[in-house]
């Protein structure tokens, strides 16, 4: 007799993935932040139990999404407009904050911040795909469905460039033209609409000096190592000196005040030097891990005939992958340098948060997406 070995299920393995990405995120931060926070009179750790209590907020919060509501609710059109209108309100008040390395991305609360534009990511998700449903003879027809979504994404997009955060932007309208491919936006719509974002943002970076700078030094990141290109740079170096297996865990060079901030956007290339090739590609291997899961999950629902399920999976899905790419990318120096987190490895309270949500979302999606397709009537 021959027995067949089981794949385990999409949520054991994403909770596996998201607990190890969650450790070796501590494990760094705790590293790389050291000499930051002791040069700007903070405790040793200081970061490190930072991250840690934005990691039990985004558990707490997790896991009252995933037992405390049912799925139907976050797509009731009063709970959409509520959560379009809440996020809307605190993209404006973040207008008001004080800025923080020239931009106004944060609402502050005592000690702690919050930003906003991780909380657009996931609402904007889960109206879009409640919407090509509810829409979908509209989206699949022409140009009605776009337009019927236009007013919504205009304001998010005109409010997250005025803070400015290009980056999270960047996210949010390639997920909701991905959400719109799948759900069957003729290829001519899709085509118009993308090319529409590139001309954008082609726009958006030649109207801001800082923006076209990063670009420019994204082509030689060792011009002007002094000046423009010292993140990137320094970053290379640090990939460099790790080589496969790193140098040590702490004995990392340039975070010594050579790699501003290394335990945020750059803790990747700090994990590079002291781990190595090692320890990157287990980072990479493990968000890949997530990702599968996610979409894994995301077809399963749609096996179920649950599109908004499977839409809202595909959506955070996207969300990973694009902040994955783009972090690895301008880390490893094939991409231009941007202000996004590596998904449950960076520092980052906002992100963390928000990221664990969706995935106390996602486990739901997975435990209740078998159960209802079992009844007859339709729910979703």
């Amino acid at each position: 007799m021959t027995s067949k070995m089981t794949l385990p299920s999409a949520s054991a393995l994403l909770m596996t993935g998201v607990g190890c990405l969650m450790v070796l995120s501590l494990i760094m931060v705790a590293s790389a932040s050291i000499p930051f926070a002791l040069s700007h009179g903070m405790s040793e750790l200081h970061f490190f139990y930072r991250q840690l209590t934005y990691m039990l907020i985004g558990l707490v919060a997790a896991t009252i999404v995933y037992k405390g509501f049912s799925l139907r609710l976050y797509f009731t059109l009063h709970a959409q407009i509520i959560m379009l209108l809440i996020t809307g309100i605190l993209l404006v008040i973040t207008l008001f904050s004080s800025p923080i390395n020239g931009a106004r991305r944060w609402i502050e609360f005592g000690s702690f911040n919050f930003q906003t534009a991780e909380l657009a990511k996931l609402v904007m998700i889960l109206y879009v795909s409640n919407f090509v449903v509810r829409h979908s003879h509209d989206v699949r027809a022409g140009w009605d469905g776009f337009f019927r979504i236009f007013s919504i994404v205009a304001i998010m997009t005109v409010l997250i460039l005025l803070q400015p955060d290009f980056g999270s932007l960047v996210i949010i309208i390639g997920s909701i033209l991905t959400i719109f491919w799948i759900a069957g936006a003729p290829a001519n719509q899709f085509l118009t609409l993308g090319a529409s974002a590139l001309g954008l943002s082609a726009v958006a970076i030649w109207d801001k000096e800082y923006r076209l700078t990063r670009v420019m030094s994204f082509w030689n990141p060792f011009d002007d190592m002094q000046n423009t290109d010292y993140q990137l740079a320094r970053s290379l170096i640090a990939f460099g000196r790790g080589e496969f297996s790193g140098v040590g865990y702490g004995e990392s060079v340039q975070k010594l005040a050579h790699l501003p901030e290394a335990h945020t956007d750059f803790l990747l290339a700090i994990t590079g030097e002291e781990l190595g090739f090692v320890g990157v590609i287990a980072i990479l291997l493990l968000e890949a891990l997530v990702i599968f899961s996610v979409m894994r999950i995301s077809y399963m629902a749609l096996k179920n005939h649950h599109l908004r399920l499977s839409y809202t999976a595909f959506g955070f899905g996207v969300i990973f992958i694009g902040q994955t790419l783009i972090n690895a990318g301008m880390n490893l120096g094939v991409m231009p340098t941007k202000g996004l987190t590596m998904p449950f490895f960076s520092y980052g309270g906002s992100s963390m948060v928000i990221s664990l949500i969706m995935i106390g979302l996602l486990l739901r999606i997975h435990k209740d997406s078998p159960t209802i397709a079992l009844e007859k009537r339709r729910l979703y």
